[in-house]
């Protein structure tokens, strides 16, 4: 852990990201959100410098590759992916909607058109502000990224996901359609690095990147990430500008650890749960402006304990 801060040591800051847009902006969402402005580490000062970590909810168009532990709970929702957008927000309100187009992993998919109306429907089922994830197979990422900012132009969503070995189709989307960009590498503070330089050679401006430093489950990496994110968030504010932009970090292998498959029946959904919170809560003092969870009941606590953190207030008894 790194030893508490002065404003004096730091001479960088967290750059800011907004996503979503109102209709005053040429959207349709309730609100935009904004990440990052950080001159000091995470819950220093009173109050915190720039803008308090949010909560995101992931689901998926493909309830099949989504894993059991979370859509048990859903139940038949899960087959409409709109009514599950709409429901999550009303519901659990997370602060955004993380759709996972899955079915774009398929093998041979080739069903583009379905890419556009189903994040149509999604935008018309739910006002909050969405993230994005398309393809990640290069044969399609064209087609994928270029039908998804079509369909979500003027909402200034945030697509992912961009990777060292494919990155332009993503950023290409972005800039045609206003969006932002998730920037993701493997635990990994040069790679990070060199990805957010390559990216803004493509002509993406720093302000519409996310660092996604990648996450591992607690117990399976996660201590790792942690450090990674630690540094990613030192460079940034001792001057690194390749590094000065908000951090998104997901619990995405969380739900499929061995300890939350195997729990027994009884247990199963604290267990889920207390494996996204314990991974996701800390992810925001290493520095993550955005943490996402799969189980919709991980929602509320993580909120509460981040507000509390925020606010000055931590409590205990998650």
């Amino acid at each position: 852990m790194m030893g508490v801060s002065t404003l004096s040591e730091w001479t960088g800051r967290i750059g800011e990201l907004v996503i979503g847009a109102t209709a005053k902006e040429g959207g349709t969402r309730s609100h935009a959100v904004t990440l990052g402005g950080e001159d000091d580490l995470p819950y220093i000062g009173n109050p915190p410098s720039g803008h308090r970590p949010l909560v995101a909810y992931e689901l998926s168009d493909d309830p099949e590759l989504w894993p059991a532990a979370a859509t048990r709970f859903i139940g038949d929702r899960v087959h409409d992916t709109a009514e599950w957008a709409a429901h999550a927000e009303k519901e659990y309100r997370p602060d955004l909607i993380r759709l996972y187009l899955s079915s774009t992993r398929e093998r041979n998919f080739s069903d583009i058109s379905r890419i556009g109306e189903t994040v149509a429907s999604v935008l018309q089922a739910t006002e909050l502000p969405l993230i994005i994830e398309g393809s990640n197979d290069p044969a399609i990422d064209s087609a994928v990224f270029q039908k998804i900012g079509e369909a979500a132009e003027g909402e200034r969503i945030l697509l992912g996901t961009a990777e060292a070995g494919h990155y332009r189709s993503v950023a290409a989307a972005a800039m045609a359609y206003g969006h932002s960009v998730i920037a993701q590498s493997p635990i990994d503070i040069n790679l990070a690095k060199q990805l957010n330089i390559l990216l803004r050679e493509t002509g993406l401006s720093p302000d519409r990147i996310a660092i996604d430093p990648y996450t591992g489950a607690l117990g399976y990496g996660f201590e790792y990430s942690y450090s990674v994110m630690e540094r990613i968030r030192y460079s940034a504010l001792k001057g690194d500008s390749d590094l000065a932009m908000p951090m998104i970090s997901s619990a995405i292998d969380s739900l499929v650890v061995k300890e939350v498959r195997e729990a027994d029946e009884g247990d199963a959904c604290q267990t889920a749960i207390a494996w996204e919170i314990y991974a996701m809560l800390p992810a925001t003092i290493a520095g993550a402006s955005i943490v996402c969870v799969r189980h919709p009941l991980s929602i509320e606590p993580l909120k509460t304990a981040i507000a509390a953190l925020w606010n000055g207030e931590p409590k205990g008894g998650m």
